[in-house]
């Protein structure tokens, strides 16, 4: 599903050369559950970018569902992104107007998908996301852990490749966290391949496999049942 091939990200700054991202190879298969950790500059967030498709590599190859799409232009990027990238953010990012089935419909209707079949799958998915009889409510008539699951299903509404988790529990309690990342079990016991960054080590341990970075080079590749404390 995601492939990288002597993937590199530097920002120039004066002088200086930051190297983001460092000639990082690897590779993600469909339907895999893969947290990617590490502390803060170690090139995560970089690296995360470039698979939501919201920046480019300065060299190196990134074959995203056996599509090529190191060299696409900004317009390019945002097709892309929009049919294969699902994404679920920490802020949650919902409209606060609209009720929890008109967020989800919200990437529907820019896949121009007409209006009743939208409502029919925004609906589904809630129900999916265990959200039966909170489809009507704006998002501040909701949880904190409702919100991120609304967010979850927005996420899910035009069916994409990857589900693109950054610290999707980080601005929620313990007990609420849990829940959100048994959600996400749920979903990749269903199929759904889910790439989650995060720095909360007992977070990663949760996913099925992790990738540690470091100074923008992969430090550590092996299934989450390996960590070590």
């Amino acid at each position: 599903m995601i492939q990288f091939v002597n993937l590199c990200r530097y920002y120039t700054m004066g002088p200086t050369t930051v190297k983001a991202v460092d000639n990082i190879t690897a590779s993600i298969n469909e339907g895999e559950f893969v947290a990617i950790v590490g502390p803060s500059g170690s090139g995560k967030s970089t690296l995360m970018n470039i698979i939501g498709c919201l920046d480019s590599p300065t060299s190196g190859d990134y074959i995203l569902a056996g599509k090529n799409v190191s060299g696409l232009n900004r317009d390019q990027l945002a097709e892309i992104r929009n049919r294969y990238i699902g994404f679920v953010f920490q802020s949650f990012n919902l409209l606060p107007r609209e009720t929890a089935v008109e967020n989800v419909e919200l990437p529907m209707i820019y896949a121009g998908i007409p209006p009743r079949e939208r409502r029919e799958r925004a609906m589904e998915i809630l129900k999916r996301v265990h959200l039966v009889g909170r489809e009507h409510h704006v998002p501040n008539e909701l949880s904190g852990g409702q919100r991120q699951r609304v967010a979850i299903a927005r996420a899910l509404a035009v069916h994409p490749k990857v589900l693109l988790a950054d610290e999707p529990t980080g601005a929620l309690d313990t007990r609420t966290g849990e829940e959100i990342m048994e959600l996400f079990q749920e979903l990749h016991s269903d199929g759904v391949t889910i790439v989650m960054v995060t720095h909360d080590t007992d977070l990663a341990k949760k996913a099925k496999r992790i990738i540690q970075i470091r100074d923008g080079k992969i430090l550590k590749d092996f299934p989450a049942t390996e960590w070590e404390i």
